[in-house]
């Protein structure tokens, strides 16, 4: 009976003849021939509205879309909606099975980030759902994105600089063979900018634009942002005045009274040190030093 069947169509992307192509694909394994089916693709217009993009009839177990950059284009979402029916006999089809919707384009992972001002890295992969076509003959098989930062603040706020910094301002989609949602990948780190300022919580958003891509496809799209929020986290300190007391991080108190120049601070995480250097200011008197220079690395 053809009102039970499960179809189960499934989109995936392939290269076809080097140009973008989606496909979906059915199960008819459990019909015997001669069957059609009817095969409805549409991208998501606006949430909840679909627009219908071609629809053919067909006896092959699936039906190719080029991804022309006019109809379907990057950024959309993809759904194709299948039937089956005797030939001959198209008034008496199956129920039609709608596909998962497939997103085309670049997607971040995680799709947000919640971090701190900890100076921990986080990795954020950018891939493509669809693969990287080769246009021109040359060494141009490459999609490269330019990533930037911006600030959004609160909504009481006035923007400033952006709360995050990256590893990379560009990185490289290279071709791979599709696996899962992935046809091509690059990880870049974010990191919390530790700005010594309790500004609360901000949120930031990383943006990737694709630079002069030769390949039709990729020009004039740009990918959706991916928000960053970081918890504002109160700043260590620690000091070292006059003749010198010094009071550590966690807030012991002790004094040093030796002449030289001493490692006052250092990360064990990162190339971070602080240097002291203590002259006598005592004379003959008492043995006293007092700080005379401090150096940063």
């Amino acid at each position: 009976k053809l009102t039970s069947l499960p179809l189960q169509p499934v989109i995936t992307p392939e290269l076809v003849q080097g140009r973008v192509h989606l496909k979906c694909s059915y199960s008819p394994h459990s019909l015997e021939p001669p069957v059609q089916f009817r095969v409805l693709w549409s991208r998501l217009s606006s949430p909840g509205q679909r627009q219908q993009i071609h629809q053919e009839t067909t006896s092959l177990p699936f039906s190719h879309l080029e991804m022309d950059g006019a109809n379907l284009r990057l950024g959309d979402t993809v759904f194709c909606t299948v039937a089956a029916f005797r030939r001959g006999s198209p008034e008496q089809q199956s129920l039609p099975e709608d596909s998962k919707g497939f997103y085309a384009g670049i997607k971040f992972l995680p799709e947000s980030l919640e971090i701190a001002e900890d100076g921990k890295e986080h990795v954020l992969t950018i891939l493509s759902t669809v693969p990287i076509a080769c246009p021109g003959q040359d060494n141009s098989c490459k999609i490269a994105l330019q990533l930037s930062t911006e600030d959004l603040g609160k909504s009481s706020q006035v923007p400033g600089p952006p709360d995050i910094t990256l590893s990379a301002c560009q990185v490289d989609l290279l071709p791979d063979s599709c696996s899962g949602s992935s046809c091509a990948a690059a990880m870049v780190t974010v990191t919390a900018v530790t700005d010594f300022v309790q500004d609360g919580n901000r949120v930031s958003r990383v943006r990737a634009q694709p630079v002069a891509p030769r390949d039709l496809l990729w020009r004039d799209y740009t990918p959706s942002d991916v928000k960053v929020t970081v918890q504002d986290l109160p700043t260590g300190n620690c000091y070292s005045f006059t003749d010198p007391h010094i009071i550590t991080f966690d807030g012991w108190r002790y004094d040093s009274h030796k002449v030289g120049t001493f490692l006052l601070c250092g990360s064990e995480s990162r190339v971070f040190q602080v240097h002291i250097r203590q002259w006598d200011c005592g004379g003959h008197r008492s043995a006293t030093a007092c700080n005379c220079g401090v150096a940063a690395q």
